[in-house]
């Protein structure tokens, strides 16, 4: 009986020596043929840009070239430092991420993800960058001009505090905004900082400053300005009032021109766009046949503002509360 189990266990000594003896000499011939494999070819991908293309095939070749990787097809696969070209793609301001591999035919896929501008800001020393979604700064291209909202009056300091993140934040904030409609991104000409770090929308149409305040509920006060426009300007003119304020919550605070305030209430203004619905279906049916046959503009009743009955109901001792919802 014993001479049995120790004839199994050479057996099985032998057997995982035999496996380890196949697995070593695979290892070696591996590692012999990756010395000997040259890259057969490349093939490189750019994504995440949808919109600006900062970033091309030639870039990604002349960073590899300053690699020293010049002719990067017919090298040896073992002389290519796949970590290494990852992190230096990496260091370039457009390039967010990198990924190298060599597929079974030797070929090498390079795959760059890249930035991808939301914002061009002006500093007061007159310098410009770009601003990503993730904060991140990019230079100006040579290459061509991201179509992105535009900020001016970016404070330059040397250190980089919290309060500068908070700013860069609330810029991203409303430029994505901005950039996902359509309307603003016609309509906003610039967005300038003030020094309180507050934003001051400057219009394409119109002859108005609109105070926006910080990046905070930016959806909220852009809806409150375009309920504004539609209701208001659309009646009284877009240079009727010079100052328009959306900051606060609820309500349009407005300037004219003689220096009055008038205070137009949210909800008043919902009043009036099913006024003004219905006014427009009553001048519609007035129209003579004549003028049915060519489509014109539904007229609508100009009512000033009542800005003596306003000021009643609202102190002029009680300062607007800021928009917080």
């Amino acid at each position: 009986m014993d001479a049995k189990r120790t004839i199994q266990k050479i057996l099985f000594i032998f057997l995982w020596l035999a496996i380890g003896t196949g697995m070593l000499t695979l290892l070696v011939a591996a590692i012999g043929k990756k010395n000997k494999d040259r890259c057969s070819g490349y093939f490189i991908t750019i994504k995440g840009a949808e919109q600006n293309l900062f970033v091309d095939e030639n870039d990604v070749l002349e960073l590899l070239a300053e690699a020293g990787y010049k002719n990067i097809k017919g090298q040896l696969i073992s002389s290519i430092h796949l970590r290494r070209l990852e992190t230096l793609l990496e260091d370039n301001d457009w390039i967010k991420d990198a990924q190298l591999y060599f597929n079974n035919q030797d070929e090498l896929h390079i795959t760059i993800l890249e930035r991808e501008p939301v914002a061009r800001i002006f500093t007061t020393e007159g310098n410009s960058f770009y601003l990503d979604e993730d904060l991140t700064r990019m230079p100006l291209s040579d290459k061509k001009s991201a179509k992105v909202p535009v900020f001016t009056g970016f404070f330059e300091s040397e250190n980089y505090s919290q309060k500068d993140s908070a700013l860069l934040n609330d810029i991203k904030t409303t430029a994505v905004f901005i950039l996902n409609n359509s309307f603003w991104m016609s309509q906003v000409a610039q967005i300038d900082i003030t020094e309180n770090q507050n934003f001051e929308m400057i219009p394409t149409v119109g002859n108005h400053l609109v105070k926006l305040g910080s990046g905070e509920n930016i959806e909220k006060k852009f809806g409150r300005l375009f309920t504004f426009y539609k209701e208001i300007l659309s009646k009284a003119g877009f240079e009727k009032y010079p100052v328009i304020d959306v900051q606060y919550a609820g309500q349009v605070v407005a300037t004219r021109k003689d220096k009055m305030r008038a205070r137009i209430d949210t909800m008043q203004l919902r009043k009036n766009v099913q006024k003004l619905l219905q006014d427009a279906k009553q001048a519609k049916n007035e129209v003579n046949d004549e003028k049915e046959s060519t489509p014109e503009e539904p007229k609508i009743k100009n009512e000033p503002i009542n800005e003596k009955e306003d000021e009643k109901k609202t102190p002029k001792a009680v300062m607007p509360k800021r928009d917080s919802t």
